[in-house]
């Protein structure tokens, strides 16, 4: 399946229904998924690998990441409420491998795989008043259970990212800018549009 293929079906994601800004559940836009997921497949970072997404929120990558060939997939959000859509998502998709959801906190290192993990993930930005450095706890899970992985950061980050993964002996070896369209969500939002700059990275950490 191609990347615009992939785009097309997870078109069929459906948004959080009532997302929690303390969470900073925002969606992430299927094109933008697809792209992370044929990247990470082009590169063997998926078919026979288990793919762990933390904070899967609606499940966007964990449900990309099920259409290609992977051993396994899990995705792991605290919230249930999230798990649910994620769950009905991935009936409305269909992939060819299912899903293992997960309900747990992805700051505190839930998983202990044996097997080659690459993680894929949109963590939050850490914008929240109380939720700075979100960004850094979900790296610091990265760190302990994958081989590779592939996440989203606010703009801005590649020296907190570069210097994080110089840290733990690790490498980012891409790196590129995107964009993440957000629809008003939230009362302290003003437009009903608004579209955020964003960078995406992959790490190999082992």
């Amino acid at each position: 399946m191609g990347k615009r293929a992939l785009e097309r079906r997870l078109s069929a994601v459906a948004e959080f229904e009532d997302p929690r800004v303390e969470l900073e559940q925002y969606p992430t836009p299927a094109d933008l998924a697809a792209h992370l997921v044929h990247l990470a497949d082009v590169h063997g970072d998926v078919a026979g690998e288990t793919v762990v997404d933390l904070g899967t929120g609606t499940g966007m990558l964990a449900i990309g990441a099920a259409t290609r060939s992977p051993v396994r997939v899990v995705g792991l959000d605290r919230d249930p409420a999230a798990l649910r859509q994620a769950t009905e998502n991935e009936r409305r998709v269909e992939p060819a491998r299912s899903v293992d959801w997960m309900l747990g906190d992805a700051t505190e290192a839930p998983l202990c795989p044996d097997d080659p993990v690459t993680v894929l993930m949109n963590p939050p930005f850490g914008a929240q008043r109380g939720n700075e450095h979100a960004d850094r706890e979900f790296l610091e899970t990265t760190a302990a259970v994958a081989d590779v992985s592939y996440s989203i950061h606010n703009e801005g980050s590649m020296a907190f990212v570069e210097s994080f993964a110089a840290d733990a002996d690790a490498a980012v070896t891409h790196a590129f800018r995107a964009e993440l369209p957000l629809s008003r969500q939230f009362e302290f939002q003003r437009n009903e549009r608004t579209v955020l700059d964003a960078e995406v990275f992959r790490i190999e950490w082992r």
